[in-house]
């Protein structure tokens, strides 16, 4: 009785408190925004930066807790709403934006930077929006707002390599952006009542004569956002350019815009085993590419972006088989997936960052939850990614596609084996003193969120803990992770056989090194030449803006 008053008391918050919250979700960094083109005003606004996402974390934590909630302002043709799988990725990203913005811009004597500080924003302002819009015209917009402005942090100053990531990053962005509008406006077109809420159209998609014309759209267009193999190239110029805290912000909760609109705009009420299989051909492959083209790497950010290629890819797999099969419940599975993704990224970015402002190896405690939260990507037992992996196990089954999703967690072992070996490299190679004791300690604040925050999340889908802990689960999740680190052995013995593994120092880190990536870049950016027009400076390293 106790138990269900409890529930009912948080439904009803959630219906009087959720939508003032969620409406500041938006309002909050659009008000800080206005502050920092006030010459008065903008030091103490950028102080205080960690603070606007603070009500999509209270929002976040309401609907998880007491339900979904809507805001509709038919005035500004405007419609919000957290369900479930929303809440679980805005609870992740909100909490990141939080301690990455406190970072990068708490620090005393920081010199300003207005261009980096509007494109963080409004980069903000779309990293949260994606996850509460409800209709078309919304989604586009702050899906635009996540991923147009996010070009001014990456290319964040003079340097080739900067401008030339950016540029690339930019026709991929303005390629995507094309194919959702034109997605879109089938969704649009299929519903017969006119209604551009996404609830409406994707009910009215099945019966739509357009239907395969917007899925094929809408899995080209957001798998270009996850980086989908052929449409990744962007992906490691942008992390290896990007400085250290405009990377973790990209790679943990940018990227997940894509996986959030997979998740909003595939019919999984429906079994479409056609287009299903098709999906899972196309996550498993980038799954495994990533790791191969990742252990070839020397700059740790560029091993940490095709570890994301490598999990954007088993996200896309699991999505297509919840397709297949007419999954419905897959979405906040694999939500759950994606948000211990945004964690635990977010993280290894930021110990990169770490690794460069101070001798790594000095610290042993840093050492440990580098290893453990790289190694949580693989499933270790007891951490956030292993119940990751079980979360998603359902949707995966027990034949093919399982079979693969394990060879991927070996592989996964083995890059991230890989990337620990670069990241005490760097830390060898550049570390002249200590970092930052608020550096440290807000690094090891998002470290420890990374590794407990998934267990409070876990039985929100359902879970249960003694499943998680039980003998036969912590078995099938650390088989994998032998085989993976048996490899990693035999790639250090027999490394130096690969042309790419040569000596690398951080001056070098920039340059890309994926003949892939190069080639892309050569054609995607000819057209855009011109485009990454020079930026003010920004920090490459790990410090204050």
């Amino acid at each position: 009785m106790t138990g269900a008053s409890s529930s009912g008391q948080l439904a009803n918050a959630a219906q009087f408190i959720g939508p003032w919250l969620l409406s500041a979700t938006l309002a909050a960094p659009l008000v800080l925004l206005a502050a920092c083109l006030s010459r008065s005003l903008r030091r103490a606004a950028l102080a205080l930066q960690w603070l606007a996402p603070i009500p999509a974390l209270a929002a976040a934590i309401l609907a998880i807790a007491g339900g979904p909630f809507p805001v509709e302002a038919p005035t500004l043709r405007l419609s919000l709403r957290l369900d479930l799988p929303g809440a679980l990725l805005l609870a992740a990203a909100s909490l990141l934006w939080i301690v990455v913005s406190a970072a990068t811009f708490s620090g005393r004597g920081s010199k300003l930077n207005e261009r980096f500080v509007i494109s963080w924003l409004l980069t903000l302002i779309g990293s949260l929006g994606v996850f509460v819009a409800a209709d078309l015209l919304t989604f586009y917009l702050v899906y635009a707002l996540v991923s147009i402005p996010a070009y001014g942090l990456i290319a964040h100053d003079d340097a080739p390599a900067s401008k030339r990531a950016g540029g690339v990053y930019m026709a991929f962005t303005i390629l995507g952006e094309a194919l959702l509008l034109m997605a879109f406006a089938l969704l649009a077109a299929g519903e017969p009542n006119g209604s551009l809420r996404i609830d409406d159209v994707m009910a009215a998609l099945s019966a739509s004569p357009w239907r395969d014309g917007a899925l094929a759209l809408i899995i080209a267009g957001f798998g270009m956002k996850i980086g989908l193999a052929p449409l990744n190239g962007w992906m490691p110029l942008a992390y290896a350019a990007a400085p250290i805290p405009a990377a973790a912000v990209l790679s943990g909760a940018a990227v997940k815009a894509g996986v959030i609109g997979l998740i909003r705009f595939l019919p999984f009420d429906v079994q479409l085993q056609g287009w299903g299989e098709a999906l899972v051909v196309l996550g498993f492959f980038p799954a495994f590419y990533g790791v191969a083209i990742g252990i070839t790497q020397q700059n740790p950010k560029t091993v940490l972006a095709y570890s994301s290629i490598s999990q954007m890819g088993v996200i896309a797999a699991v999505l297509g088989m919840a397709l297949a099969y007419g999954d419905a419940g897959a979405p906040s599975e694999v939500a759950f997936y994606a948000a211990n993704h945004v964690l635990v990224k977010g993280a290894l970015f930021l110990a990169v960052g770490f690794a460069v402002a101070g001798d790594l190896r000095r610290d042993r405690l840093a050492v440990i939850l580098a290893a453990v939260l790289a190694l949580s990507l693989a499933g270790l037992p007891f951490t956030g990614g292993a119940l990751a992996k079980l979360a998603v196990k359902a949707p995966l089954g027990y034949g093919a596609a399982a079979s693969l999703a394990n060879a991927s967690a070996a592989g996964t072992t083995l890059l991230m084996l890989h990337f620990l070996a670069r990241l005490v490299a760097a830390a060898s190679q550049s570390g002249q003193g200590a970092a930052a004791t608020w550096t440290v300690r807000l690094w090891l604040a998002i470290a420890i969120s990374a590794l407990l925050i998934p267990w409070m999340l876990y039985p929100a889908i359902g879970g249960f803990y003694a499943d998680a802990v039980a003998v036969a689960k912590v078995s099938d999740g650390l088989w994998p992770m032998l085989i993976g680190a048996a490899l990693a052995v035999a790639l250090w013995h027999w490394g130096t056989a690969f042309p790419a593994f040569r000596k690398a120092t951080p001056s070098s880190w920039a340059r890309p090194h994926s003949m892939q990536a190069s080639l892309q870049a050569r054609h995607l950016s000819a057209w855009m030449r011109g485009s990454a027009s020079g930026l003010s400076r920004a920090h490459r390293s790990w410090r204050p803006l």
